[in-house]
């Protein structure tokens, strides 16, 4: 049993505020994958009665590449902190394996607090690429152009809330295959 285990002793144990911004994160998370759900299923809906309006009935919806295209960023942004809180992206751990634990545990907390001031970074600049592009509509739908990038500042909040308490936890993951 880890100490991020939800049901964990560890978990129980932990101080009231921790509690409460692992109770907050397992409502944000919950709320992230039912919005990805929807994003996805709006996705291959909208494709595929683009396809059947263009070569069954010579016709087509004007939006349909914009929108798939935006229901494909809101599903890819809204869906990366889920993995950043499983330790599910793609890594390249060769050198990390041969080092010793203590040494792991130092450069693993070096990369996830670095990891967490760029989400913070991220967080500022996509709150003014959003108040940059609030003004401009899209091309073929009439609302703000603005929707593309709110999903990288949810993103980016979403994220640094998982790194933040794999700092304060201190929870490293462990890969199986080291001793």
């Amino acid at each position: 049993m880890t100490a991020t285990t939800k049901g964990s002793r560890a978990y129980a144990r932990a101080p009231l505020p921790m509690k409460t911004l692992k109770r907050l994160l397992e409502h944000i998370d919950r709320a992230s994958y039912l919005s990805i759900a929807v994003a996805f299923g709006l996705m291959a809906l909208l494709v595929s009665v683009q396809v059947f309006m263009r070569y069954v009935l010579s016709s087509s919806i004007d939006s349909a590449a914009e929108l798939s295209r935006l229901f494909f960023v809101w599903t890819i942004f809204l869906a990366l902190p889920q993995g950043i809180a499983r330790g599910v992206h793609v890594g390249i751990d060769a050198l990390v394996t041969v080092m010793p634990r203590t040494l792991r545990l130092w450069c693993w907390r070096f990369t996830t607090l670095l990891s967490l001031v760029l989400m913070l970074a991220l967080s500022w600049f996509s709150f003014g690429a959003i108040t940059d592009k609030w003004q401009e509509l899209m091309p073929t739908i009439d609302i703000t152009a603005a929707v593309f990038y709110i999903p990288v500042l949810i993103c980016a909040v979403h994220s640094s809330l998982h790194l933040l308490v794999m700092l304060l936890e201190d929870s490293m993951p462990e890969p199986e295959d080291v001793p």
